[in-house]
C-alpha cells in the first residue's frame, strides 16, 4: 500500500515538473515573441554581439566572418566557400539546397541558411556555418545587387570557427587551398561557349558548345597529336614560368594545311580538352582597330581566340601600304583608313601592352595558304607553334577506321597505306567515304577503289630526273645551235 502511495507521489512529481518546463518554455516564447516584435532589431544584435564578444574572450576558438559582398561586389571568398562546401558539406549537412542552371552539366548543392558542416584539412578540423541576418530594410541600400536579400531581408555570411593554434594554417594554407578548389569544380561543371560578335561589336554569349571531338578521336598523326598536347599541357601549367620570363600568360597556333585536313576539328578538341570557351572572330564583322581591341579586351580568361581562313577572310593591308596612307596627305585616305582593321591593328590586338590584360589565353590562326601571310603575324612570339595538317597518313586513316567502323586490323590495311602514299586524300574526303559506305559489307573494299580512282601524286626523285632531263635537253639544244 505504502508503495502505491510513494509511486502515486512520484508520479505528481512527473507531471509537475513536467508542467513547471512547459510553463517556462511558453513563457521563454512568449517573451521571445514580444522582444523581437517590439524591440528594436539594432539593440537585439547588440546584444547578441557582446555576448559572442564575452563567449569568445574565454574561447580558445577563432572565427572569421565571410561576408557575400565587399562593398556591392561578390565576394570571391564567399563564393569559393560556396562551390566548395556544396561539393563536400552534403554528407553532414542536415539541410541542403540543389540547383542546376542551363550552363551547368550537373547538380550544384548549397547549405541552407544556419547549417554547420565540418572539414578536415591536413589533420585539422574546422567548421563552416552559413548565416542569415534579418535587415529591417526590405530595399537593402547596402547591397543593391543582392536580389535575395533584397526581397527576404537577409544578409548571408559564412562563419570559418577553428582552434587559434592553427591560425597561420588556416590563413596561409587552407583558404587558398578553397579558392583554387572552388575554380577547378567550377571550370568543370561549367558547359563550353561558343561566342560571336553580333552587329554593335560585342561578344554574343549563351551559345553552349556541344562539338564532341577529342584527341582521343582526332584523325591526325600520332607523333604530331602527342606534340600539341604536350604543348598545351606546359601552357596550361606554365603560369609561373610566364610570369618569369616577363611575358603574357598567352599562345599562338597556327593551322595550316589544304581544306578537309581537321583543322576546325583541331581547335575544338583544344577547346574540350583544355575546357576552355572559344571567341569564333570573323575580321569581316569588325569595321576598325579600336573594335578589334575592345573585342579582345572583352574576351573571358582560359578562352580561345580563333580567327580562321586568316589569309582570305580579310584584306589586311601590309606595313608598307599602310606606311604610305599615313604619308598620303588626302584626307579620303584618312577616312578611309579609319574604318578598317590593319595589320598593325591585328598585331597590336594580339601581342600588344593590350594583350596583356587577360591571361591563359590561346590564339590560333587557320589558313589553306601559310605563304601568303604576313611573316609578322606568324613570326614566333605571336603563332608560337606551326602546325602543318597534311593530306591523309595511315596514322590518321587507322584513327578513321577505328571511329567508324571500329577496327583497327585488317587484310587491306597494306594496300591502303600503299595507296595513301602515292595519292594526295583529306581526312574528311576518307570519312565521307567511310560514311557513305557505312552498311556496306566490305566498306574497306570501297574505300579501296576510290583511293585508286584518285590522280597518282609523282615522287619527289621522279621530279628531280624530269627536271634534270629538261635542263639537259636544253643545254643541248643551245649547244646545237651555237655549232650551227
Amino acid at each position: 500500500m505504502d508503495n502505491c502511495f510513494q509511486d502515486h507521489g512520484n508520479n505528481n512529481n512527473g507531471t509537475a515538473v513536467i508542467s513547471t518546463v512547459a510553463s517556462i518554455a511558453a513563457s521563454a516564447m512568449l517573451i521571445r515573441t514580444i522582444v523581437y516584435d517590439y524591440v528594436p532589431h539594432e539593440i537585439i544584435n547588440f546584444f547578441n554581439l557582446k555576448f559572442h564578444d564575452m563567449k569568445r574572450f574565454f574561447s580558445s576558438q577563432l572565427t572569421i566572418v565571410i561576408e557575400e559582398f565587399k562593398g556591392v561586389s561578390k565576394n570571391q571568398v564567399y563564393e569559393a566557400a560556396e562551390v566548395y562546401l556544396g561539393s563536400k558539406g552534403t554528407l553532414s549537412a542536415v539541410r541542403v539546397k540543389a540547383s542546376k542552371s542551363m550552363e551547368d552539366k550537373n547538380l550544384a548543392f548549397v547549405m541552407d541558411k544556419n547549417q554547420e558542416v565540418c572539414d578536415d584539412y591536413e589533420g585539422v578540423m574546422v567548421r563552416w556555418k552559413l548565416c542569415c541576418e534579418y535587415v529591417a530594410s526590405a530595399g537593402n541600400k547596402e547591397h543593391p545587387d543582392d536580389i535575395n536579400a533584397s526581397l527576404k531581408s537577409e544578409v548571408r555570411s559564412y562563419e570559418l570557427t577553428f582552434h587559434m593554434k592553427h591560425r597561420d594554417k588556416i590563413f596561409n594554407s587552407y583558404l587558398p587551398f578553397v579558392l583554387e578548389r572552388a575554380k577547378a569544380i567550377r571550370e568543370g561543371n561549367m558547359a563550353l561557349k561558343l561566342h560571336t560578335i553580333d552587329y554593335d561589336h560585342y561578344w554574343v554569349g549563351e551559345v553552349k558548345f556541344c562539338h564532341p571531338m577529342s584527341f582521343k578521336t582526332l584523325a591526325i598523326d600520332d607523333e604530331l597529336k602527342k606534340e600539341i598536347v604536350d604543348d598545351l599541357e606546359k601552357f596550361v601549367n606554365g603560369k609561373e614560368f610566364y610570369k618569369r620570363i616577363g611575358k603574357a600568360w598567352k599562345r599562338g597556333y597556327l593551322l595550316y594545311g589544304p581544306p578537309g585536313t581537321g583543322k576546325s576539328s583541331l581547335i575544338a578538341a583544344m577547346a574540350n580538352y583544355l575546357n576552355y570557351d572559344i571567341y569564333d572572330l570573323d575580321l569581316t564583322a569588325v569595321s576598325t582597330n579600336k573594335d578589334l581591341k575592345n573585342l579582345i579586351l572583352g574576351m573571358s580568361n582560359r578562352s580561345i581566340l580563333v580567327m580562321e581562313d586568316i589569309d582570305c577572310t580579310i584584306k589586311l593591308p601590309n606595313r608598307e601600304e599602310e606606311k604610305e596612307d599615313n604619308n598620303n596627305n588626302n584626307k579620303e585616305a584618312d577616312k578611309s583608313e579609319d574604318s578598317k582593321v590593319t595589320l598593325s591593328g591585328l598585331l597590336n590586338a594580339i601581342d600588344g601592352l593590350w594583350s596583356c590584360c587577360g591571361e591563359e589565353r590561346i590564339i590560333v590562326l587557320t589558313t589553306n595558304h601559310k605563304e601568303k601571310l604576313d611573316p609578322a603575324l606568324i613570326r614566333a612570339g605571336r603563332m608560337d607553334m606551326h602546325i602543318h595538317l597534311s593530306y591523309c597518313t595511315f596514322s590518321a586513316f587507322q584513327q578513321l577506321a577505328f571511329n567508324y567502323l571500329g577496327i583497327s586490323q585488317h587484310k587491306l590495311f597494306e594496300e591502303i597505306q600503299g595507296l595513301l602514299g602515292k595519292v594526295q586524300v583529306t581526312p574528311a574526303e576518307i570519312s565521307g567515304e567511310l560514311t557513305k559506305n557505312i552498311n556496306s559489307k566490305e566498306p574497306l573494299q570501297e574505300l579501296v577503289r576510290f583511293l585508286h580512282s584518285k590522280d597518282m601524286v609523282q615522287e619527289p626523285q621522279e621530279i628531280s630526273d624530269l627536271l634534270l632531263f629538261a635542263v639537259i635537253g636544253s643545254r643541248l639544244q643551245e649547244l646545237s645551235c651555237y655549232c650551227l
